[in-house]
């Protein structure tokens, strides 16, 4: 029994240390570490260590990490949204982003209130840079775009964004978008 628990401090200590090199090169979502842990411990055999014991260690682990602030998920949450939202993603696009990462629906309400407290209009700014970046409604000739608003319609829907918001991006005129991307 005295081995045994030595092996497992040995391993608590080891998990520790991938967890920070792991941290160093990427920063994930409480969730996400836990997976890599589980991956990398369930794949090896770490003979004095159950494989049921295994979750709660990495449990232990993850919550002394979180305790000690080496990851955080609602500023993880936060700084995911900005830089979602600089690449023109849509309000529901970040959400389901947020859930897929394990993030806690406390922290993505959090989120998405301080996103529509800071531009209540977000998706309409976010769907001019999807228009931009893959040169469709109001950045096509205008000659082309009545035949391919179906089209952009989809792309738009694809990316997140409602009906509504979609059909006020598509119907903004060439001038009025000029003066927007300039303000982007």
């Amino acid at each position: 029994i005295k081995n045994r628990k030595k092996t497992l401090e040995a391993t608590v200590e080891e998990m520790r240390n991938f967890s920070f090199s792991y941290l160093e090169k990427f920063s994930p979502s409480k969730q996400q570490l836990k997976t890599y842990l589980l991956k990398k411990y369930l794949k090896s055999s770490v003979p004095s260590v159950k494989k049921e014991n295994i979750s709660d260690l990495v449990n232990l682990v993850t919550e002394d990490l979180e305790k000690t602030k080496f990851i955080n998920d609602r500023f993880y949450s936060e700084s995911k949204a900005k830089n979602l939202i600089q690449k023109g993603s849509s309000i529901n696009k970040i959400r389901n982003y947020l859930i897929s990462k394990g993030i806690q629906d406390e922290h993505i309400k959090q989120t998405i209130n301080k996103i529509k407290e800071q531009n209540e209009d977000q998706d309409f700014f976010s769907a001019i840079k999807i228009c931009k970046k893959k040169r469709i409604g109001p950045a096509r000739d205008e000659n082309n775009r009545p035949l391919f608003k179906k089209k952009d319609l989809g792309i738009l829907a694809r990316s997140g964004f409602d009906f509504d918001t979609s059909k006020r991006v598509l119907d903004v005129d060439k001038e009025e978008y000029l003066k927007i991307i300039n303000l982007l």
